[in-house]
Parts: C-alpha cells; sequence; structure tokens
C-alpha cells in the first residue's frame, strides 16, 4: 500500500469511511502528536463479526452475546480500524477528536484524546496479529507523519503506556520490531514511486 493522501478535512483518500458519530472537537489550539495503538475484537478473540464496526457507529442490537450486551450504551469511536486482512477503514477524521483513549496521560499530559489519533487494530491479548495488519498500519502512519507535522514515530504508543493500570492492549503479541520493519518496507515502497 502507497502512502495516502491526507484530505483538507482530516479523511484519507482512497480508504473506506464509515462515520461514526462518537467524536467532538479537539480543544483550540490542539493539534495531533500522539498516536495509540490498540486492539479490539468483539466477541473478544473472533474476528470479522462487523461488531466492532456496529460499536463505533451506536448500532449493537439486542439481541447479542450477553458478553457484550453491556457495551450497547457505550459510545466509543477510533480515528481509524485495521482488520485482520490488513484493510484500513477511517471512522473519525484527524482534525476530531475520536473518543478512544479514556483517562490517560502521555509525558504527563493528561485526556490524551484531546491530542491523539486512535488506530484501532482487530485483535487480542492472547493471539498474534496478522503481517497485513503491520504493513497496514506502518503505511498508516508514514502517512499520519507525512501530512501532520506534530505526529511523528517516536509518539506513537500502546493503550497500555497511556493508561497503564486500565489497559493491556495492544497486549503481550503486538510485536513492536515487526511494525518497525514494515515502517522502513513501506518507507521504500513510498519512494520507489
Amino acid at each position: 500500500m502507497a502512502r495516502l493522501r491526507l484530505l483538507r478535512d482530516g479523511w484519507l483518500d482512497g480508504i473506506p469511511v464509515i462515520e461514526s458519530p462518537n467524536f467532538d472537537a479537539r480543544p483550540v489550539g490542539v493539534l495531533p502528536e500522539l498516536i495509540v495503538i490498540h486492539a479490539i475484537s468483539l466477541p473478544e478473540g473472533r474476528f470479522g463479526t462487523n461488531l466492532v464496526e456496529r460499536l463505533f457507529t451506536n448500532k449493537l442490537s439486542n439481541e447479542l452475546d450477553p458478553n457484550i450486551s453491556e457495551l450497547r450504551e457505550t459510545r466509543v469511536s477510533a480515528h481509524f480500524y485495521i482488520d485482520r486482512s490488513g484493510l484500513v477503514t477511517q471512522f473519525v477524521s484527524t482534525i476530531c477528536r475520536a473518543w478512544h483513549a479514556g483517562v490517560s496521560v502521555w509525558e504527563g499530559k493528561t485526556a490524551c484524546n484531546d491530542f491523539s489519533i486512535g488506530i484501532e487494530l482487530e485483535g487480542c491479548d492472547h493471539l498474534p496479529f496478522e503481517r497485513e495488519q503491520y504493513s497496514a498500519l506502518a503505511c498508516l502512519i508514514n502517512s499520519l507523519v507525512a501530512h501532520i507535522p506534530t505526529c511523528s514515530w517516536d509518539s506513537v504508543a500502546g493503550h497500555s503506556d497511556i493508561a497503564p493500570s486500565r489497559k493491556t492492549d495492544p497486549g503481550p503479541f503486538f510485536n513492536w520490531e515487526m511494525l518497525q520493519k514494515e515502517r522502513i518496507h513501506s518507507t521504500q515502497i513510498v519512494s520507489d514511486f
């Protein structure tokens, strides 16, 4: 996947969009500078259910698995979601504040939603991620860094890094070394065009 183009309104060109209602404005003068990597699957450990998309759009039905029925009233979103095949979908403009981080701290700054971009990977704490997901994630981060001057690879963190007492994702199976290898590979692909 070549570098994507960020449009003026904060949407990436060339990827699917499913707009989430779960967002609001960033505080005045605040730009995204942190990229937070998450992992999610509904129910946990089951993939391809389409329930994550329904969660982000407030469309979880009443007949669902009791393990996730408590999420029906939850209002949450992320800017991007990467499924097991590496398909990237955007839910919230990067200009806006998605509701993904919750109570969080990064380098002494609280309320990370204000200044971050959230990327959810379809996954869980007890299974490895797919190579296609690392490739798509690296390309996505390269694109964000290329188009948002306040973002950099030095400010990429896991949800567990910003909320260690509450969260474990992206989890012990997330391979940070693989992400760095894919970062280099996707940069070489882009420079070949």
